[in-house]
């Protein structure tokens, strides 16, 4: 815990724009902690690289990372923190959160489960001890091996039919977003498959708010929110165009 940190530094990490929707969740829930979003966006996606490819980016990456001295640091990519966690943990002496597909409250709705995610969360080792723990016989997995990309490349003008055009054709009675990238497209995947939509936002928040062991909404100071690395224009701008969303349903 850092609660003995007015304004403790955290860094955000993913690989393009997709993190941007956990890391708009950290901030409205921590007013009183400054945030640094780092990504990658000009080697996008991460979602088709192997493990050892993975670990070499994203290990350059956390490199930077750890010379801002971080109360923490949060892996937003499903990806990444499926496949390289336990290398970053066990380099780095800062707490590094991951988030993980919402497989487990998607399933105790009962019904048909469709998890969508990219090629390498489903091949990796913890994305199927996931789905062993919490799965049940009903869950189809598919891994989407463009849909990332195209949200990442259309993100400011994103097409409903461009989406819907890259989703499986199959029916479902719940959906868990196992990318972030999703998460931006996430009123789209929802309409077309008219159900109940799930991703791991929220409780990895919340967890930030644990380790962090902060619980109030006090700060005496503006919070900071800055942008290292990748495309720092088009990162900035749909971390503000969430923002106005916000403003708008929330006068």
């Amino acid at each position: 815990m850092v609660n003995n940190v007015q304004n403790p530094s955290v860094c955000v990490f993913d690989s393009g724009i997709g993190g941007i929707s956990l890391l708009f969740e950290c901030v409205r829930k921590l007013p009183r902690v400054d945030f640094t979003y780092f990504a990658d966006n000009f080697r996008v996606p991460y979602g088709n690289l192997s493990r050892e490819e993975l670990i070499c980016r994203v290990d350059e990456v956390f490199e930077e990372i750890a010379k801002t001295n971080p109360a923490a640091a949060v892996v937003a990519c499903n990806t990444v923190t499926a496949q390289c966690i336990d290398f970053l943990r066990n380099k780095y002496e800062f707490p590094i959160l991951g988030i993980q597909p919402a497989v487990k409250p998607a399933v105790e709705c009962g019904g048909k489960c469709l998890v969508l995610a990219t090629p390498s969360t489903v091949k990796s080792e913890a994305f199927k001890n996931l789905l062993e723990k919490y799965s049940a016989s009903k869950t189809r997995v598919v891994a989407c091996e463009k849909l990332a990309y195209y949200i990442e490349q259309n993100i400011l003008n994103l097409s409903k039919e461009g989406v819907e055009s890259l989703l499986p054709k199959y029916g479902a009675d719940t959906v868990v977003l196992g990318c972030t990238h999703y998460v931006l497209a996430e009123k789209i995947i929802q309409s077309y498959y008219n159900c109940p939509v799930f991703d791991g936002i929220s409780g990895t928040a919340d967890h930030l708010k644990e380790v962090l062991g902060i619980f109030d909404h006090h700060g005496q100071r503006a919070q900071k929110i800055a942008f290292s690395g990748g495309d720092t224009y088009k990162n900035r701008k749909v971390f503000n165009n969430l923002l106005r969303s916000e403003e708008v349903l929330n006068p």
